[in-house]
């Protein structure tokens, strides 16, 4: 028999593993829905698979890619990094396991939801992401006296606006609206996320200390909040997007993306973040693209390069494991690399081959995280291994 030389501590919760912190969870349900909901929708375009009754099939996918996988993560992300950000526990136990309950009613009800009755149904779609709010929201409040990070006050005033995007792209006469708002939304976290962690991992990586320009950082989140605030304005994003676009390239440009793209686990971070910046241009070109290219560009690009390395990141990091990208690890970020290319780049290329790139890239999307998956999912399953609980 072995023993730990770990320190022991007094534990707050008793439980399993899985309920110490928010990613727990919450990273292995996005991975599910990362393998499931691309066979679901290439099934839907052939015509193989019916939708849900009370969706349109772009309803359901775009609802699905967003409010589905993308605030699947983003929970988890938020409920572990906002503990960290405010040196407060941060919820777990029990009120994880109810708010994954929620996060369950909810994909009950976007695709069995049509039958019930409308007060029901729009409580039910709408649970997850209310609760989830109140609880981050509640974390920032809680520990506001010793949050370090002034502008996490971005986080109070932007994810209540969640729950309206979400019911906009519910609604089919405001299902445009519903996701220009909702990539605003999402682009502002990225935005956030990114300026927190390139830094440290630079740091770590190279021992390189990328420049910081506050009115450059206070100008690009600026931005990105106003174009929230102007989602409905195409006037106004006309002039801004590029604006911002212009913004973040050229931040990425002073952070040494000469280093960067000598390791895929940091280039696949740097073109996410150019990725998202150039999604802001292609929006507002007068170009008819394949496939509505925009959106893509940032849901295979920032979504797709990025989320997969901060899993590895964070479920290695935050179960007291070093963070090591192995041969395994950085074949996933590859095949991400390939899944954005059939995705995005090819069709524009090859727009006959459109069906068959589809299947490609949602084929390369399912094995990326499918081998995230088990990759992550026994280290959120067992205790940390350097003693600490969460």
């Amino acid at each position: 028999m072995t023993t730990s030389t770990a320190p022991q501590l007094s534990r707050t919760w008793q439980g399993h593993p899985l309920w110490l912190v928010g990613f727990r969870p919450f990273f292995p349900l996005a991975c599910l829905l990362a393998v499931v909901t691309p066979l679901l929708w290439v099934l839907m375009l052939a015509g193989i698979l019916a939708p849900p009754t009370w969706l349109t099939p772009m309803q359901w996918h775009a609802h699905e890619m967003f409010h589905g996988f993308g605030f699947t993560v983003l929970g988890g992300f938020l409920l572990t990094a906002t503990k960290n950000w405010t040196q407060v526990r941060g919820h777990h136990g029990r009120t994880l396991q109810l708010l994954v309950a929620t996060w369950l009613v909810e994909r009950v009800a976007i695709w069995f939801g049509g039958a019930w009755p409308a007060w029901l149904r729009w409580a039910a779609v709408s649970l997850y992401t209310a609760c989830l709010v109140g609880l981050v929201l509640e974390t920032l409040v809680r520990g506001r006296r010793a949050d370090t990070l002034p502008d996490n006050w971005l986080f109070v005033v932007a994810l209540p606006v969640l729950l309206v995007a979400r019911t906009l792209v519910l609604l089919p006469e405001h299902f445009a609206a519903g996701v220009t708002l909702t990539l605003a939304l999402f682009r502002l976290a990225f935005i956030v996320m990114l300026e927190r962690t390139l830094p440290p991992f630079m740091k770590a990586a190279f021992q390189v200390t990328l420049p910081r320009v506050g009115w450059l950082d206070t100008a690009i989140k600026g931005l990105a909040l106003v174009l929230v605030a102007s989602a409905s304005l195409p006037s106004a994003r006309l002039v801004l997007q590029p604006a911002l676009a212009f913004l973040v390239a050229a931040r990425f440009m002073r952070w040494s993306p000469h280093l960067a793209f000598r390791r895929i686990e940091l280039a696949v971070m740097y073109l996410g973040g150019l990725a998202l910046a150039a999604q802001l241009v292609l929006e507002v070109l007068p170009v008819r693209w394949v496939g509505t290219l925009p959106v893509h560009v940032f849901t295979f690009g920032t979504m797709g390069l990025i989320i997969p390395a901060m899993f590895f990141r964070i479920a290695a990091g935050h179960t007291g494991r070093p963070v090591q990208f192995g041969s395994i690890e950085r074949a996933v970020l590859w095949v991400m690399l390939v899944a954005f290319g059939a995705r995005v780049i090819a069709p524009q290329l090859a727009p006959t081959l459109y069906r068959e790139l589809l299947w490609v890239a949602a084929a390369c999307w399912m094995v990326g995280f499918t081998v995230v998956g088990l990759r992550i999912t026994p280290m959120l399953l067992a205790e940390r291994i350097d003693g600490k609980e969460h």
